[in-house]
């Protein structure tokens, strides 16, 4: 099957809006999950994933045809959500063992919604914790298999700061996964009669 891409790409940096609008039928998910993942909050990541739509075809013409048109556009997703996390001033085993991040899945039962919920909220919690440009490199490598060269490309990094700051991420949300795994569950604590005083 012939794939459309480059022909849509074309004629979107020619002006034809229907091409355009064609570019974001296709990557509108995936532009939609790497804002999501990034901010952890489905409004945030609607308007961000427009946002990142708008600044592509505003930028179109500046489009490098020898880059992939998927790295091009999600590296200006990433980038105005650290634009976002950063305004917003925060200070907040493995990572490759980790229960993946996805949107709210809107179809399982009570149960099953209620334990995937409190998963992808600890997840989130971890992906906060650290800085933008960090948390953008873990997102795209294990949600999106960019390759080193790719996530310095699109992150305006050396292959080796990369690599340095996977290395660095990985550690510190291996170690915060582990002491949240240890800390039993309040509400477990609560239904065993073991809740004691702050100060004990």
């Amino acid at each position: 099957m012939i794939n459309p891409e480059p022909e849509w790409l074309t004629a979107a940096q020619h002006g034809n809006s229907d091409a355009f609008c064609n570019l974001v039928e296709a990557f509108q998910r995936p532009v939609y999950n790497l804002c999501y993942r990034m901010l952890g909050d489905p409004d945030e990541a609607e308007d961000a994933a427009q946002e990142t739509f708008l600044r592509a075809y505003n930028g179109i013409k500046r489009y490098d045809s020898q880059r992939p048109f998927s790295t091009w556009l999600l590296s200006i997703a990433a980038h105005y959500c650290i634009d976002q996390i950063r305004r917003r001033r925060f200070t907040t085993l493995s990572f490759d063992q980790m229960p993946y991040l996805d949107p709210p899945d809107l179809t399982p039962g009570p149960e099953a919604s209620t334990v995937a919920g409190e998963t992808q909220r600890r997840v989130q919690t971890l992906l906060a914790s650290l800085n933008p440009q960090d948390r953008a490199a873990v997102v795209m490598l294990y949600w999106y298999d960019f390759s080193y060269e790719e996530i310095a490309a699109a992150l305006g990094l050396t292959v080796s700061a990369v690599k340095s700051r996977l290395h660095r991420a990985r550690h510190e949300l291996a170690d915060l996964w582990a002491d949240q795994s240890a800390r039993p569950n309040p509400t477990e604590r609560r239904q065993h009669g073991e809740v004691r005083s702050p100060a004990f």
